[in-house]
């Protein structure tokens, strides 16, 4: 995973296309490649060298700003004679202390909601393993009954942040759903890490062709699970709003829903998935993953004003964040994460079922173990690419009308550049763009060409002014 590439690593290619082994077009291609151990030793360096890597990496690039010289100097000096030699000419330790120290923190005791789910993970972890502490923070993490609470609480500012979905934050900033008021997104909190998930009665209508009439659950209207299931469904000829029904019901809720046959299936974050199949009430249909891999769901967001008035608090707070995203990030910590998110006070789940989401070795309730490594994942990075292809959806259904700013708003409210920024703080290599395309389903996604994207869906509900 690039996010994550050591640039003191004279392997590393650091620029933003391509794989380190350079035999890859990119750098997710190079990881499903590799075992997970390796993919797990090409993470970020220790903890405690952090620091000291961050302002020596800084150093490196001013001195080297062309990769090729960089590599070759690293090659013929190795890491720690470079590391050396370059502190010969500046002052490492002092540089790197100061730099620790950063600035004054306005409010150190702060208050983050949280659902408990999976997509949460960085989020629920940085309390119990200390990622907050490191940063000099006093975070309480607050359980959070659903989605329209956690946005409520933000907004009315009893939250000084929040765990939302990726869409809410553009949604609270455009006015969909409520009054406009400026929101940001700096961070995501996970990729992947949803499925559809049907009720058992229905191991023989596994063709969407057939769901005509089936009642499903997502856990909000802005939501990526919303957004998935209704291109799903389209993609196979089903008019979400004329075919099915899509209800709102909260993960926690979910289960007992399928259970009851209130709903024949739903689109949700894990560990609902999961807990569906260790309850033997569903199975899993498909993962997210393969409607759209790496796709962004859930993410870490603040206020505006909490973003502009306390500079210093959001800086800790996101790089606490950030810290506890590149842990999540590597497989070899994953049961360890599993066993610190998995009480009664964050997910309340069995920690059977927390570990087969985190590891991806999971039952599919049709009896067959699979072995996903990247069911979920994590990258914390705000692609403002992904902000335009959810306003796109926001579009084709009618959540918005009239005519849309996508760059615009996707640039005031995902802080690609803010991440950026501080991802290299904490010691990571941050993606050189704020865009890029992917595939959803086959289909390309050119987030340049935004309105040609929606037009060229034959079902939608695109709602002009």
């Amino acid at each position: 995973m690039s996010t994550f590439d050591n640039p003191f690593d004279p392997a590393r290619h650091l620029n933003s296309s391509g794989c380190s082994c350079g035999r890859h077009a990119s750098q997710a291609e190079h990881a499903r490649d590799l075992p997970a151990q390796t993919q797990a030793h090409e993470l970020a360096a220790s903890d405690d060298k952090r620091f000291e890597t961050v302002v020596a990496s800084a150093v490196m690039r001013k001195l080297f700003p062309r990769d090729a010289a960089r590599r070759a100097f690293l090659k013929s000096l190795g890491a720690s004679t470079a590391l050396a030699a370059i502190a010969q000419f500046f002052p490492l330790k002092t540089a790197t202390e100061v730099f620790a120290q950063g600035g004054p923190i306005e409010k150190k005791d702060l208050k983050v909601g949280f659902i408990p789910i999976t997509c949460a993970t960085p989020i629920i972890m940085a309390h119990p393993m200390g990622f907050y502490a490191k940063h000099g923070l006093n975070v309480e993490v607050i359980k959070t009954a659903g989605w329209a609470v956690v946005r409520d609480k933000a907004l009315n500012g009893e939250y000084d942040a929040a765990h939302m979905l990726s869409p809410m934050p553009l949604a609270i900033t455009i006015g969909a759903g409520s009054r406009p008021i400026p929101y940001t997104m700096p961070a995501v909190e996970n990729i992947n890490g949803q499925a559809i998930t049907l009720a058992m009665k229905h191991k023989e209508r596994r063709d969407p062709k057939s769901w005509k009439g089936f009642k499903f659950a997502v856990p909000f209207d802005y939501s990526m699970h919303n957004s998935l299931l209704r291109y799903y469904v389209a993609e196979h000829g089903i008019d979400p709003d004329q075919d099915i029904q899509i209800r709102s019901v909260p993960p926690p809720e979910m289960v007992a829903n399928l259970r009851a046959e209130n709903i024949d299936g739903f689109l949700a974050p894990d560990p609902v998935n999961q807990r569906a199949v260790y309850d033997g009430v569903g199975f899993i249909h498909i993962l997210s993953k393969d409607i759209w891999d790496r796709h962004p769901c859930c993410a870490f967001a603040a206020s505006k004003d909490f973003v502009t008035t306390m500079p210093n608090t959001y800086a800790a707070l996101l790089k606490a964040i950030i810290d506890a995203t590149a842990f999540a990030a590597k497989p070899s910590n994953r049961k360890q994460i599993a066993q610190a998110i998995a009480p009664a006070n964050y997910l309340n789940q069995p920690v059977t079922v927390v570990e087969q989401v985190l590891t991806g070795t999971f039952a599919d309730g049709l009896g067959k173990v699979q072995v996903v490594p990247d069911r979920i994942d994590f990258d914390p990075f705000p692609w403002e690419s992904f902000a335009v292809w959810i306003l796109t959806q926001m579009h084709r259904w009618g959540q918005i009308k009239g005519d849309v700013d996508y760059a615009g708003v996707a640039r005031q409210v995902y802080l690609a550049t803010d991440t950026a920024r501080l991802m290299r703080e904490v010691g990571l290599t941050a993606p050189t763009a704020t865009s890029k395309t992917f595939v959803v389903m086959g289909k390309t996604f050119d987030p340049s060409r935004p309105e040609e994207y929606v037009k060229s869906f034959a079902i939608k509900r695109a709602v002009k002014a």
